[in-house]
């Protein structure tokens, strides 16, 4: 390098820091009022980047004194050897200093921690939409419950290693408690937040309550409009409404779940889902299928009510062995006007909302020992069972007794997430791990992608490209191949988007 060009350096280099300096001191010495021109919000990515769980982003309001953080999601992380440890890291100073929380909707890896970030010391509003109030109040109770029962598991053989002794993440006490600051919202409904933000939920078509969260966002002396999509819905999908559309964002933070494929049409599905159903009875054995209790539950017992009502449904005893489900299952149907009215007819739902009435051959298994009894059944039944991604729950005791055996068949019909059991048998185990005992996989394992209540590539590329003014995009809630694979098809159809890594900030 010649000195030429090292004294042009030099002079380079004390160009920017004179304007550094310059900036600050414009900073320093105007009102508040005129620092609003200085002042961006951002936004942090600290969940749900490069994976498909723990949703959860910050967004920091400079252009008030005092600022205010907003907390948009805190989900629970699930499957992969980091996630026990992740879902256990405090909040630390946040958890006092947010003033607000907003949820687009119930399902854990979106919801599942606020009870953590209440029993850490946050006191303030918790903003969701109606249904995804009541569908909380099950869902988070059943995860203290469930929590509680797996550490007193551990702890027995802890305290016989003489290890130290796990803690829950929070208990019934701190779900109460966070119960009692939701504030819940109907779609389109204007919203004040603090620090001049304001939201409006809008039906994403996912799950009973999902919702498309639309916030505006003072961030250098103007409004910003951010849109998450949380989780936007399959329009094929049964009960739930058609994702809406929205037109206007300067920011759009966009699922990705399944950015990689198109899921199979709904009547090709229908028909794997019968031939497997038949098979199954055929050779003598039970059907298993992992199912989401909020969901893809409600959507599985439609469809086998009307493959019922259409004499192709040979096996005579359905259990929907899940206490969770069951609850949500009965909740779906007292808010039947939340749900698509064209299904609704297909069903013929009573007033009551009675499942039995559209599908007799259903057995709701509350207790234990209703669960423990399906067991001694050998063949000829189909039993719905919680975790979805076969990672906890009842599922796990069915596949104790049933996994080994080659008449069984197992349909797995939503998204597994990399590390849990559901996706080591999606991925063609031999062997896998259930409740301590390492078990052979001899069941026919099928996968129906169909069922999905994610929209797929194509519903997400056309549900992007109805924004106007070409808003800037960041993909999240996926895993790297499907966000790549999103963000090819996108700007295939001219629409740039970045993806994030954990912990990036960005200006708005």
């Amino acid at each position: 390098m010649g000195t030429a060009q090292i004294v042009r350096g030099a002079l380079h280099s004390i160009k920017v820091a004179l304007s550094i300096i310059q900036y600050a001191e414009e900073i320093e010495h105007t009102s508040w009022s005129e620092r609003a021109k200085f002042c961006m919000a951002t936004l942090t990515f600290q969940g749900a980047v490069g994976e498909v769980t723990g949703s959860r982003y910050l967004i920091e309001l400079n252009d008030t004194e005092p600022s205010h953080k907003l907390l948009l999601e805190c989900g629970l992380h699930q499957g992969g050897p980091d996630a026990e440890r992740v879902n256990a890291r405090p909040f630390g100073a946040l958890a006092r200093q947010l003033s607000a929380v907003v949820l687009s909707h119930g399902h854990l890896d979106h919801a599942g921690l606020l009870p953590k970030l209440v029993r850490e010391g946050y006191r303030g509003p918790i903003h969701c939409p109606w249904d995804t109030r009541d569908l909380l109040e099950i869902m988070l109770a059943d995860a203290a419950f469930v929590m509680a029962k797996d550490i007193e598991w551990e702890n027995k053989w802890r305290t016989k290693a003489d290890k130290p002794l796990l803690e829950v993440l929070y208990d019934l006490d701190d779900v109460e408690r966070t119960l009692k600051l939701c504030e819940p919202h109907g779609y389109g409904q204007p919203v004040s937040l603090p620090g001049g933000a304001t939201l409006v939920f809008r039906d994403a078509g996912h799950i009973l309550g999902s919702s498309i969260v639309e916030l505006g966002l003072p961030s250098g002396g103007r409004q910003r409009r951010l849109v998450f999509s949380g989780d936007l819905g399959n329009p094929s999908s049964v009960l739930m409404k058609e994702p809406e559309k929205i037109h206007e964002a300067d920011v759009v933070m966009m699922e990705s779940t399944y950015g990689d494929r198109d899921h199979r049409p709904l009547e090709e599905t229908i028909e794997e889902f019968s031939q497997v159903l038949e098979e199954a009875h055929d050779a003598g054995g039970n059907v298993l299928i992992p199912a989401f209790a909020v969901g893809r539950t409600q959507e599985i017992l439609y469809h086998l009510s009307v493959l019922y009502h259409e004499g192709r449904l040979k096996q005579q005893r359905i259990f929907l062995d899940s206490p969770m489900a069951i609850r949500v299952t009965e909740l779906y149907a007292r808010k039947r006007k939340s749900l698509n009215r064209e299904d609704l007819k297909v069903l013929n739902v009573a007033a009551q909302g009675d499942p039995s009435q559209y599908l007799p051959v259903l057995r709701l298994t509350r207790s234990v020992e209703e669960s423990m009894a399906i067991n001694r059944i050998h063949g000829g039944a189909i039993v719905i069972a919680g975790a979805g991604m076969c990672n906890g729950g009842r599922i796990l005791h069915h596949f104790r007794y049933n996994l080994a055996k080659p008449s069984t068949r197992v349909v797995i019909v939503g998204f597994q997430a990399a590390g849990t059991l559901g996706r080591q048998l999606v991925d063609g185990a031999e062997r896998v791990k259930v409740l301590g005992d390492e078990l052979p996989v001899k069941a026919k394992i099928h996968t129906i992608g169909g069922f999905s209540a994610h929209a797929g590539q194509s519903h997400l590329v056309g549900w992007a490209g109805a924004f106007r003014h070409r808003p800037q995009f960041y993909l999240v809630h996926g895993e790297p191949s499907a966000q790549k694979a999103l963000q090819t098809a996108l700007a295939e159809s001219g629409i740039e988007a970045d993806i994030p890594g954990y912990g990036d900030c960005v200006s708005l």
